[in-house]
């Protein structure tokens, strides 16, 4: 990892869409390793936008910078002067996410891991999903080569990966199996359909234009969180089932990373990947009853939830090609303690107790929502 020095000007990259999960983890580990940053974010006076701001050595080397993917002159302006960016940015399916079948037999949702499917159509798949991811990646790959950009790494998902139902099922899948597009444009998976054609585009991008790119699919993300104030979506999921409730999850193979691992990965991928290069990340292959054994035997006296449906269906990867560059990635019972514990203590127990001085208004209700949100997704 690079290393600040007064006679050597530090690197310079761009971070998109800062404020998310797994680029708030990036952009600490590189402000920590010594790098200027510039962050995009939609509003940089956004209190969940603070935690970055805080951030050892932000105040001398952390430029927020406010800027849409769709805009491309704000894009291309956020890129002046770095020499590596890492596209992070992208929407995230908010819609309830229920299984179609399991409707129609009377459950009133399920869980979907990595393969949303809405029950009802997206309002607007276009605007909503589509224009954002391959619109904002064409911005992107554009502004790169406008400032000179030396290095791009683009952040695509397991579910660009993990959704070919013509894979053999006892085969891990690699760098080289794709999601098939059409089979999720069917079954409504836009956020698949949108990571797919954003990373294919990318990688054809690269060897047109010889932009150094390396796309990067991770698994579904866990682990601490560094905004106060805003609970993630796998936070959610954990707490869900921990707590129990009514809804339905289905039993499937997931593929789990540590968000603090996964930045030490994109940051191993800008020192060591050459061009045009797929990556997954992806550490523990377990199902949702395992993850719950596993759940109950460190926190025993929860409820849990308790419907689940088993489907025929496995979405492991495997991640020994960034293995092989020299990742490694901690213990899952690690990132479960670190993922559900401060949560519990800081939350639960206040909510239990009626305590609830020092949160902001905002923040309770976004923990009482907590309750019955019922979402999920790779990442």
């Amino acid at each position: 990892m690079a290393s600040s020095s007064s006679s050597q000007p530090q690197p310079r990259v761009c971070v998109t869409g800062a404020g998310g999960y797994i680029a708030s983890w990036l952009v600490k580990l590189l402000l920590s390793s010594g790098y200027t940053v510039h962050a995009t974010v939609r509003n940089p006076r956004d209190p969940k936008n603070g935690c970055l701001k805080q951030q050892d050595k932000a105040p001398e080397n952390l430029n927020l910078l406010k800027a849409d993917m769709l805009d491309y002159d704000a894009v291309r302006a956020a890129f002046s002067g770095c020499q590596g960016v890492f596209h992070v940015a992208s929407p995230v399916p908010i819609d309830k996410m229920v299984d179609k079948e399991a409707s129609k037999r009377g459950c009133q949702g399920v869980f979907h891991v990595a393969s949303p499917v809405p029950i009802d159509k997206m309002v607007d798949k276009e605007r909503e999903m589509m224009a954002p991811t391959v619109n904002g990646t064409k911005n992107v790959l554009k502004a790169c080569s406008a400032t000179s950009v030396q290095k791009l790494i683009v952040v695509s998902s397991g579910a660009a990966v993990t959704l070919n139902p013509n894979w053999p099922q006892d085969k891990l899948k690699d760098e080289s199996c794709w999601s098939d597009k059409e089979s999720c444009k069917e079954n409504e998976i836009w956020y698949a359909v949108a990571k797919l054609e954003a990373e294919e585009m990318a990688l054809e991008y690269a060897e047109k234009s010889g932009l150094h790119v390396v796309t990067f699919c991770p698994g579904a993300v866990f682990g601490p969180l560094l905004q106060s104030d805003v609970l993630n979506i796998t936070t959610k999921f954990l707490r869900y089932i921990i707590k129990g409730g009514p809804d339905t999850i289905n039993n499937k193979f997931w593929p789990i990373v540590d968000v603090r691992d996964v930045a030490d990965a994109l940051l191993l991928l800008y020192h060591k990947a050459g061009s045009s290069q797929r990556y997954i990340c992806s550490q523990h292959q377990v199902d949702i009853k395992d993850l719950i054994e596993l759940m109950k035997s460190m926190y025993p006296h929860h409820g849990y939830a308790d419907k689940l449906v088993d489907v025929d269906y496995k979405l492991a990867m495997s991640s020994d090609k960034l293995k092989n560059l020299g990742w490694k990635a901690r213990t899952l019972e690690e990132t479960l303690q670190i993922a559900w514990s401060p949560m519990r203590n800081r939350v639960s127990s206040r909510i239990r107790m009626g305590n609830l001085v020092g949160f902001h208004i905002s923040t309770v209700c976004r923990l009482l929502q907590t309750e019955c949100t019922l979402l999920l997704t790779c990442c």
